[in-house]
């Protein structure tokens, strides 16, 4: 039903933006062996049934391995997980790493920077370990655009999400194949098809009542009120930089003006 719904219902919000980032960034090429990092979110899921649909076209030549990093999860988050992967028919190896208990005993007061960097270092092992040469991850387009303010707003840099970025080691690429489908269609996928994905699952975030996302949610949820383009405007302007008109730029660490 699921898979179904992506070439009929959703067709147009989601399957062909999902191949549109394809071919717009060159995400999969022949040959590739891509590591799909399942959550057990929204975003995750569905990117494991739009991929698992492309495999099936043969227009491209590619390998998929899903994974699934658990952290500490509750046996009743681990349960429904387990439920979603088999009910979607989505392959998924489950590895353990006790990535939240480190976190909190290193820094009990703030550990979700640690955490974060953890989470990435083992996750990216794993991939390296299965000879895949990129990792798929479930970010959107609302992502691209909260991470965009959040960096204006917060860490005073203009910088956001980019569909394909290579890895710390160099080892691997990440791409974001879902980065031209907004949240809005990804949550009407989900209730269309029953599906109950996962909460994060995180003891922090379970017990934060907002946070800077959120604030950015509600603020561009107003915006939105009266200007129903500005999300699409935000996207746009990261791929619009005018390097004539900015005090300064820099080129990884390297300030260039």
């Amino acid at each position: 039903m699921a898979t179904d719904s992506l070439r009929k219902t959703y067709r147009k919000e989601i399957w062909r933006k999902f191949v549109k980032a394809i071919k717009d960034f060159d995400l999969i090429e022949d040959g590739d062996k891509i590591a799909v990092g399942v959550s057990g979110g929204k975003d995750s899921l569905l990117l494991c049934k739009l991929l698992q649909e492309l495999a099936k076209d043969r227009t491209k030549n590619f390998e998929l391995k899903f994974i699934s990093m658990n952290p500490g999860f509750g046996s009743m988050d681990i349960e429904q997980f387990k439920k979603n992967l088999e009910e979607l028919e989505i392959p998924c190896e489950i590895f353990d790493a006790n990535v939240w208990e480190v976190a909190f005993e290193e820094n009990p007061e703030s550990p979700c920077f640690l955490c974060a960097k953890m989470r990435r270092g083992v996750l990216y092992k794993k991939v390296e370990e299965l000879g895949c040469n990129k990792l798929a991850l479930g970010h959107h387009f609302d992502d691209v655009i909260e991470t965009s303010l959040i960096n204006m707003f917060y860490a005073g840099t203009i910088k956001t999400m980019i569909p394909k970025v290579s890895s710390t080691s160099g080892k691997l690429s990440i791409i974001r194949p879902l980065v031209y489908v907004k949240e809005a269609n990804i949550i009407n996928f989900t209730k269309w098809n029953g599906i109950k994905p996962m909460s994060c699952g995180c003891p922090v975030e379970g017990e934060k009542t907002d946070s800077k996302r959120a604030e950015l949610k509600k603020l561009l949820e107003t915006l939105e009120a009266t200007n129903p383009n500005i999300k699409q405007s935000i996207f746009n302007s990261m791929k619009n930089i005018n390097l004539d008109y900015v005090f300064g730029y820099t080129r990884g660490n390297k300030k260039d003006k």
